[in-house]
């Protein structure tokens, strides 16, 4: 079989079984496809030698008859993940040489399940931007390009390198986390599918820390089905973790029916944005159509504090991000900057955060400061709380209606150009996450499933969003979404 990197999980976990194809000819493929990339900036840490042992390993499992689902495939994992001896950065200056002693929970779990790591993945600096241009490696580039236009585009962020990486099928899958849609707008910018877990789902546990409240680990993978086949193995209470839930974690995949008759599909007014671009709304409405010949039944329905949603969003997050980041000073572990003479210990925290924090970070930390401080606390911080229970209340009321699952558009455009939005305006960077913080704010799941094109041949997602704890219920919809739309597109190879 040539071109075995192209192969999704569910495919070449069945290739793997039939013995039509090893795990180290898989791994080969893929560290070939990897070391002809450079050009999209995806994978900054290469374990090639862990990768075929990993893989070896993994052949001997499969011999013996005992190998879960992910024994032998090929996936990346995002920089935010502790790996035990391997450089552990969050794309960060300040975590410069950093290898960690012990491995996250969730790239353990995977480990376990035979899954083999090919190295870490680019993304935003402490997985904080929503175009993958705050990272220290630079930018990720997005294996898709506008019609004959040779211009650089986004892959999205804070998941960047992960969606660069399985759209331009470097990996089979990779991991990814959500704080405000870092999963699933990557994945839509670049015709994937993301899907962000309830909060509590998978273990945060050896994650490095952007805003403790709101991120989740999730899979970014080539489809529904791969999806559900690597959310089971990333997903199950962790002691360590004290927000992880005690909730058994049922076959996914086995829930893939497609049959949704009967399901109540609500289409949120408040998400009918000023200024959304037609292809966009079009989509959204065709999406709609899809699952009503799939036999569900298309309800209307308000979510009244959506409006409210990015502002608070962007109280708490920078609020938890500064709380979670002062660890970072140059005591005891990653850079350190040089001191001069008659320093002492403020002069050293000063200049190590000064040049270890990018700009983006610096301004986050900033303002979350500012939002806890003293006179301030009551006027943004505990305003922006009260407003989540609200966004959260909204969420709760449409289900307990009977809704099942929220279609909304994923994004509120198709992938942009690198530098295209400048520094100078970071609101307007915000806004793009205007679709997906919501679901965060609300600990919900959310799925991105990769839609159609645009005029210039980019690709668009749709996003669901479902009740908590019922991932299966959701991918299962996701999935009667993705035969209804019969997305296939993938990115012409330039790099």
């Amino acid at each position: 079989m040539s071109d075995l990197n192209k192969l999704g999980l569910a495919e070449a976990r069945d290739a793997l079984r039939k013995g039509d194809v090893t795990s180290v000819e898989l791994t080969e493929s893929c560290l070939k496809a990897i070391d002809d990339a450079d050009a999209l900036n995806a994978f900054v840490h290469k374990t090639p030698e862990i990768a075929l042992e990993r893989a070896k390993a993994a052949d001997e499992r499969i011999k013996g008859g005992d190998a879960p689902a992910m024994c032998g495939l090929p996936i990346g994992i995002k920089d935010l993940f502790c790996t035990k001896g391997v450089p552990s950065q969050a794309a960060s200056k300040i975590l410069e040489g950093f290898k960690p002693e012990y491995e996250s929970t969730v790239s353990q779990q995977l480990a376990d399940a035979g899954a083999v790591m090919l190295g870490k993945l680019n993304m935003d600096e402490f997985a904080m931007g929503s175009s993958n241009e705050t990272s220290v490696y630079g930018n990720a580039v997005s294996p898709w390009r506008r019609g004959n236009d040779d211009a650089q585009l986004t892959p999205g962020g804070s998941s960047g390198g992960s969606a660069s990486a399985v759209a331009a099928d470097l990996c089979l899958a990779a991991t990814g986390t959500d704080t405000g849609g870092s999963i699933r707008q990557p994945a839509a910018f670049t015709g994937i599918t993301g899907i962000k877990p309830t909060y509590g789902r998978c273990s945060r546990w050896g994650i490095v820390a952007f805003a403790s409240s709101l991120d989740q680990a999730g899979p970014m993978t080539k489809n529904v089905r791969d999806a559900a086949i690597m959310l089971e193995a990333m997903c199950g209470h962790d002691p360590k973790d004290s927000t992880s839930t005690e909730l058994a974690v049922p076959n996914f995949e086995a829930m893939l029916t497609g049959d949704i008759k009967g399901k109540k599909i609500g289409i949120p007014k408040e998400y009918r944005m000023d200024g959304m671009p037609a292809e966009i709304e079009k989509l959204w409405s065709e999406g709609a159509e899809m699952l009503k010949a799939a036999g569900a039944e298309i309800v209307d329905i308000s979510l009244p504090h959506t409006k409210y949603a990015l502002p608070a969003y962007y109280v708490i997050a920078p609020a938890e991000a500064s709380s979670n980041l002062a660890r970072y000073d140059g005591v005891r572990y990653g850079r350190r900057a040089q001191l001069s003479q008659g320093d002492g210990i403020t002069e050293m925290y000063e200049k190590t955060r000064a040049e270890g924090f990018g700009h983006e970070v610096q301004r986050r930390v900033m303002v979350g400061t500012y939002v806890l401080s003293a006179g301030f606390y009551d006027a943004y911080y505990n305003r922006a709380r009260r407003v989540r229970t609200l966004i959260k209340k909204d969420f709760e009321d449409v289900f307990a209606a009977g809704v099942d699952a929220i279609l909304t558009p994923a994004t509120p455009s198709a992938s942009f150009g690198l530098g295209e939005m400048t520094e100078a305006d970071p609101v307007q960077m915000y806004l793009n996450d205007v679709f997906t913080v919501t679901v965060n704010l609300a600990g919900l799941p959310g799925v991105s499933v990769p839609a159609g094109l645009d005029k210039q041949g980019l690709p668009l997602g749709l996003q669901l969003i479902g009740r908590p704890w019922e991932e299966g219920d959701l991918l299962n919809t996701a999935y009667a979404l993705e035969n209804a739309a019969g997305f296939v597109a993938k990115p012409g190879k330039w790099w």
